[in-house]
């Protein structure tokens, strides 16, 4: 039987603390899309988790009119699969960012997104670490001069979309936090999937890596150099939809007119074409949207199964009758013999 919609508002999802975030900050933003969003689900407040690590994005909990769980660096992935695997009634959220789930928290985040574990995970890429006062992150382009480098860096950057898809993800996407309507959409989207769902969210930090993505994300310049990405149809772009996207040879994207681009479909088990995209760098167009979006049993929902068979199999039901069960023998003696 389904529960019945609750009837919220905005205002139910916002908390009585301070939001301590520097001005200007893109979070703002993004806590504001979250909390617009959540009345839409028609989930009562006490069934809503949001799970963090460590870094600005992370004191997201605190905002939120909702049960919160600020864990520690990089380990928000392992607190939110406890809590699916624990209570699969309840609808889990996780707050990252570039650094906290890159980094110290990558082989969490992979694992849980191998597993299908159904939470949603916001990932805010800024391409820095702003709580640590502006060192290079995973996700900083190589060359970027920081405190940590600076003569620029020499790692090769994290693709946060490419790392999910190579890690199983069934729901991927990418948004960007100045554009409301399309983050709004691309957070529900998520909301609804079952299982894993991970979005990277574009976000600003105003201090330590100012217009980090102004070159794609900025009015001006955002139709001709971002591809918004719609499941059935074709991958075209540009501020008179004249430029697109054709599979070339040895299944290569090729640039070239609207006309015969290839259609998009989020929904293929084959994440190829998904894969092909996250993969784009400039100065080909950067994707937004959900680039995969299938339908798999989810960790915790193959979990409830095994315990519904082991139930069946009615085997011992208390611990007493588990420790008397089997191959067991009884030790017979008396006295000094004992």
């Amino acid at each position: 039987m389904t529960a019945p919609l609750v009837k919220l508002t905005k205002k139910d999802f916002v908390s009585d603390q301070e939001v301590r975030w520097c001005p200007g900050c893109a979070d703002f933003a993004i806590l504001a899309g979250v909390q617009k969003l959540m009345p839409e689900l028609g989930i009562a407040r006490e069934k809503i988790v949001f799970v963090s690590g460590i870094g600005c994005s992370s004191r997201f909990p605190y905002y939120m009119n909702t049960y919160g769980f600020h864990s520690i660096h990089g380990r928000a992935p392992a607190i939110a699969t406890g809590l699916k695997m624990a209570n699969p009634d309840l609808n889990v959220w996780m707050v990252t960012g570039d650094g906290d789930a890159l980094s110290i928290g990558g082989n969490h985040l992979i694992h849980a997104l191998r597993r299908n574990v159904d939470i949603k995970i916001l990932l805010f890429d800024n391409r820095i670490y702003g709580l640590t006062k502006g060192q290079a992150s995973p996700t900083s382009e190589i060359g970027k001069k920081t405190k940590s480098s600076p003569f620029g860096t020499v790692d090769r950057p994290f693709n946060p979309l490419t790392l999910a898809l190579g890690a199983g993800a069934t729901f991927v996407a990418r948004t960007t936090a100045n554009d409301m309507q399309h983050m709004l959409a691309v957070l529900k989207r998520a909301s609804q999937h079952k299982g894993a769902a991970f979005v990277e969210i574009w976000q600003n930090c105003v201090v330590f890596n100012d217009g980090a993505f102004d070159e794609w994300s900025e009015k001006d310049v955002r139709d001709e150099r971002l591809l918004k990405l719609e499941h059935g149809k074709p991958l075209v772009y540009g501020k008179a939809r004249d430029k697109g996207l054709k599979i070339g040879g040895g299944f290569t994207l090729e640039q070239g007119t609207a006309e015969g681009a290839v259609v998009h479909d989020e929904s293929r088990d084959n994440a190829g074409l998904a894969l092909a995209l996250a993969a784009l760098e400039p100065p080909w167009p950067q994707v937004m949207g959900v680039l995969r979006a299938v339908e798999m049993p989810s960790v915790d929902q193959l979990a409830r199964q095994q315990e519904q068979e082991a139930a069946k199999a009615k085997g011992p039901t208390s611990l007493e009758a588990l420790l008397q069960s089997g191959d067991v023998w009884d030790v017979a003696g008396s006295g000094d013999d004992a």
